[in-house]
């Protein structure tokens, strides 16, 4: 989950490119909004690493994914065509994911953060990025509520990624302190 902006600053790319690579290392399926700008660049780059990059489009159709939304195709193996917009698409993503990765990102990040924090799910921040990444630690400190998720904060891709997964596979059911720092 990221920012759908282009990655102008060469650092954010850099992490972008890293974060793709890392996600294609560990033989997970990535599921992305099928969008563009950052979010376009790790599927596009976990894709060409050998990652299989499923889009989770806001249209009911190619076209519309295309057309209306003005969405690529070219990063995704296969796209499953919601028609629910950008919000329910975002509900039907989040929902999908065992572990949600935030890359910089905005308000529809914002959206999808507060989703994975009610659904429980374990969350990565990828920090130095900028944007809802860099944000969360205070939102969830200042908007405290329990959950089963555990967030999980790293500027290093592959820690991330890895402490992610570790928690997932020892994941209770009983809520958790929400924030950890790797």
């Amino acid at each position: 989950m990221g920012s759908a902006e282009a990655a102008a600053d060469p650092a954010v790319a850099e992490a972008a490119r890293s974060l793709g690579e890392a996600i294609a290392r560990t033989d997970s399926v990535l599921l992305t909004g099928a969008t563009t700008g950052v979010i376009h660049l790790v599927g596009k780059t976990a894709q060409d690493a050998g990652a299989f990059h499923i889009g989770i489009s806001p249209g009911e159709n190619q076209k519309e994914h295309a057309e209306t939304f003005g969405l690529p195709m070219d990063a995704c193996d296969a796209v499953i065509y919601t028609g629910f917009g950008l919000k329910g698409r975002n509900v039907v993503l989040v929902r999908s994911c065992d572990v949600v990765i935030f890359i910089a990102g905005s308000i529809g990040s914002l959206n999808e953060f507060t989703i994975a924090y009610d659904e429980g799910k374990v969350i990565g921040c990828l920090t130095g990025t900028g944007g809802v990444a860099d944000e969360i630690e205070r939102i969830s400190q200042t908007f405290r509520k329990q959950t089963r998720s555990r967030i999980f904060y790293d500027a290093d891709p592959g820690r991330l990624i890895g402490a992610c997964l570790d928690a997932l596979a020892e994941k209770p059911s009983a809520p958790l302190p929400i924030n950890t720092r790797g």
